[in-house]
């Protein structure tokens, strides 16, 4: 088996983030440090261990739903000390790691587990899994300036794809807007909102595909229900 598979599987991280931990030369395989993509391991014979910890295939799958509040980074560890996501998770023992990433000041659903497969699915662009956000903007969006919003953005030398997006409520200096992309672009709704000149002051994501962030108060979490992950699966 390759070896950023082995580490996703093992609940590490997506097959991606997997490729680059394994760059840093922070994956050893039998004591040494292996930097190469594509290696491949013996899972029952084979010791790999990832930032000094042996890794092993969990046989259980853990699917846990976080409405996260600001001050939190999506990573499993932190350079700055700054408080992580998985702090707010408490009694399970499954290693688990959030699914994509949400800005420091950015709240809302966000999705953590240990199955690598299905972090696949729902990262992948060509999956297209389409994530609404609520935005507070500065002002109000033209007609004009919201077709340009859902036809694509020049962003970082690229093009985004098409979105979705409709004023939910207008104020003397600022809006709330209802926004849907199917990309996890870095930092994409707030680089989006300040090209057509009106940056975001608040951001809440409150669905991703069918998974639904509902009533879940914030900084709180739940497991998934069955049909939830069923929905995952069949992405």
């Amino acid at each position: 088996m390759r070896l950023q598979k082995y580490m996703a599987k093992c609940g590490v991280a997506s097959r991606r983030k997997s490729e680059e931990i394994i760059s840093k030369g922070l994956v050893k395989v039998n004591g040494k440090i292996v930097s190469e993509l594509g290696t491949k391991i013996d899972p029952d014979r084979d010791t790999v261990m990832v930032d000094g910890k042996i890794i092993k295939l969990e046989s259980r799958k853990q699917y846990i739903m976080l409405n996260k509040p600001i001050g939190y980074v999506t990573t499993l560890k932190d350079e700055k000390d700054r408080k992580i996501v998985t702090d707010l998770i408490e009694g399970v023992r499954e290693r688990i790691y959030p699914v994509g990433r949400l800005d420091i000041d950015t709240t809302g659903l966000l999705i953590l587990t240990n199955d690598g497969e299905i972090t696949f699915k729902l990262t992948h662009p060509s999956n297209q899994v389409p994530k609404r956000y609520i935005a507070t903007v500065e002002g109000t969006p033209t007609r004009y300036e919201l077709e340009r919003f859902e036809s694509g953005l020049i962003i970082d030398g690229k093009k985004t794809s098409k979105a979705n997006v409709k004023i939910l409520r207008r104020y003397e200096d600022e809006s709330i807007l209802d926004i849907i992309i199917c990309e996890g672009r870095n930092r994409q709704v707030k680089k989006m909102c300040e090209r057509i000149n009106h940056p975001v002051k608040k951001l809440k994501r409150i669905s991703i595909g069918e998974i639904e962030l509902g009533g879940l108060q914030l900084g709180n979490w739940r497991y998934l229900n069955d049909e939830e992950i069923k929905y995952l699966k069949s992405l």
